[in-house]
């Protein structure tokens, strides 16, 4: 091995690691072997700042430059010359990459067949170990402000088809500002037992497993730095990282600090024991975590935020296929009755939110009493050239979206339309059955908001909802996520919470962001004492009627039955009258969807 003995040198200006760290995490035995180093090369090893079982860093002293730098050495030497090669060439690749949040190398090699890399040391820099030492646990938002940053380089690093390795404290520094530095990038201490003959093939299958680590480490460490003690009580990363398809990984309950849902939806999400439902890559974690530290910064409205840019580029939703038809139909209806042009209207969720956003307006509020809760009313308020006004700024059919994402929400803008016309079924005789109608659309709209503006995202959501396949043979099936905890794990923020931010952004009655907000499945249904609460009670028993048909067989009877029950008191519903419904819900739907084809 290329380590020689010499003399140490202590620096209390440099970047520092407390001793006993060291030995907490590794073992008596070894960190007295380690002391005994003092040289590697020409580089003269002042003070060890960290190291996993993969690599150990250096704050070394260079006696040809004679300046401080940082080290990087691999803990295990690659013998194969082959293999040596390509690892030090993907090192030199991964130095000449350039991103605020890399600290890049100004030296790779290999001494004696042992790869190293070495970095500046900048001013003012520590390392997370050292920021950490003695202090409570960070605040949440702060910690998920350094998981970003991480994840920031690693995505650059990942899509110049290279991967860090090692990602672990003792790779990660905090500059001056408070910014996180990855550094040590590419060492390649992971390359191991791959003959010359498949090295080709196999590297780029390590190359997507390392990268597949390095995000798995930063979930870990996001863990780390919000319970303030590590996941199986295993600060060696790479270690933790092999136990995560054996062992169970959750953010306990009772922690230093509240840990809001959706960062705990995240967390466990990252550290998920099913691989199939973990992140996709470093910038799908970082989304969910960028858009949650928006939501938690932001001053313009909270979910909001994740929202705003795109509404000024592609609006808030396109208008359904045929609107151009549809506004020729409005024109010849100037002498039409108020209730055949409000059904047109309604026929399409989009130019209906746009109706009411354009008519809680402050002009229009001076007009109404109190705000503007129906698409009658708002049509009484703006007349025929206003609901063609408010269709020409919708976005045509499919705005931004390709084939696959604009088929995706069509079927979404038709399922709510259904629960629309299955709303105005049940409604029972007396009530608006209008306002139940709009009622059990906008229920809709932050699944409608995802479909359009986030649509990889939607997908991501809805594989985290289905079942995953036992690991093992005789483990059970593990259940998906929940709707709300799956969009909480890839966005950052649920989607009633996106819904009614979009509504207080249009300036919506608080009457209709209550009545779209769906009753609580863990609470009973109580008799409901004003309109709005009923036109709330009878579009939440729609849309849990419509969530039923996503079932099979006898478990969907059985969901049907719960639903009837559940609402039996105030509906008088059963089973057989909401099939009833059901079914001349969907007649509904069906003349209306031939109208607009004809």
């Amino acid at each position: 091995m290329a380590f020689e003995s010499g003399q140490s040198h202590s620096s209390p200006d440099l970047i520092s690691v407390s001793a006993n760290a060291s030995t907490a995490a590794h073992g008596h035995n070894a960190a007295a072997g380690i002391a005994g180093l003092r040289s590697f090369g020409r580089f003269a090893l002042r003070q060890l700042i960290g190291r996993s079982s993969l690599s150990m860093a250096w704050i070394a002293h260079d006696t040809r430059s004679r300046r401080d730098v940082l080290l990087l050495i691999a803990r295990q030497a690659i013998e194969e010359r082959r293999q040596l090669a390509e690892a030090v060439d993907a090192m030199r690749r991964a130095a000449r990459l350039e991103h605020p949040r890399l600290l890049p190398a100004i030296e790779t090699g290999e001494r004696d067949a042992w790869p190293y890399l070495v970095c500046e040391a900048p001013q003012g820099v520590q390392t997370l170990s050292q920021f950490l030492a003695g202090r409570p646990a960070p605040p949440p938002l702060e910690a998920a402000g350094w998981a970003v940053d991480a994840l920031e380089g690693l995505a650059y690093l990942h899509d110049a088809g290279l991967a860090h390795g090692d990602v672990g404290l003792h790779s990660l520094l905090l500059d001056k500002n408070g910014r996180l530095l990855v550094w040590g990038a590419n060492l390649r201490a992971d390359v191991q037992g791959v003959t010359s003959g498949e090295f080709e093939s196999d590297l780029l299958r390590q190359q997507r497993a390392a990268g597949e680590r390095d995000v798995l480490a930063i979930g870990l460490l996001l863990y780390q730095w919000v319970a303030h003690s590590a996941a199986f009580d295993e600060r060696d990363m790479p270690t933790a990282i092999a136990r995560l398809g054996q062992d169970i990984v959750r953010l306990p309950w009772a922690l230093p600090q509240p840990v809001p849902d959706a960062l705990r939806a995240i967390i466990n999400r990252a550290t998920d024991r099913h691989a199939h439902r973990r992140y996709l890559g470093a910038r799908s974690l970082e989304r969910a975590l960028s858009g949650w530290c928006r939501v938690q910064a932001s001053d313009r409205g909270g979910p909001l935020a994740l929202l705003i840019d795109r509404l000024r580029t592609s609006g808030h939703l396109p208008a359904m296929p045929g609107l151009a038809q549809r506004v020729v139909q409005l024109s010849r209806m100037e002498t039409q009755r108020i209730d055949e042009l409000t059904d047109v209207v309604l026929e399409d969720p989009a130019l209906s939110f746009e109706l009411l956003r354009t008519v809680n307006a402050a002009q229009f509020r001076v007009q109404a009493e109190d705000g503007v809760t129906t698409v009658r009313r708002a049509i009484q308020l703006v007349g025929i050239s206003g609901v063609r006004r408010a269709a020409g700024t919708l976005r045509a059919w499919p705005g931004p979206l390709n084939e696959p994402a604009a088929r995706a929400l069509e079927q979404a803008l038709k399922l709510a339309c259904l629960a629309g016309h299955l709303a105005d079924v049940l409604s029972p005789g007396g009530l608006d059955a209008e306002g139940a109608l709009l009622a059990a659309q906008l229920q809709h709209l932050g699944r409608l908001l995802v479909r359009y503006h986030f649509p990889d995202e939607a997908v991501q959501i809805a594989a985290l909802m289905q079942p995953s396949p036992p690991l093992q043979e005789g483990d059970p099936v593990a259940p998906g996520l929940s709707e709300e905890a799956a969009a909480m794990a890839v966005l950052g923020v649920d989607l009633a919470s996106m819904a009614h931010a979009m509504a207080k952004h249009w300036g919506l009655d608080e009457s209709v962001q209550d009545m779209m907000q769906p009753l609580p499945l863990r609470h009973a249904v109580y008799m409901p004492t004003s309109a709005d609460g009923w036109m709330r009670v009878v579009a939440s028993c729609a849309n849990e009627t419509l969530a039923t048909l996503k079932l099979a067989g006898a478990a969907q009877a059985r969901a049907l039955t719960q639903v009837a029950n559940r609402y039996a008191k105030t509906l008088g519903t059963t089973p057989d009258k909401l099939k009833l419904a059901l079914q001349e819900a969907r007649v509904k739907l069906n003349q209306h969807l031939s109208t607009k084809a004809a």
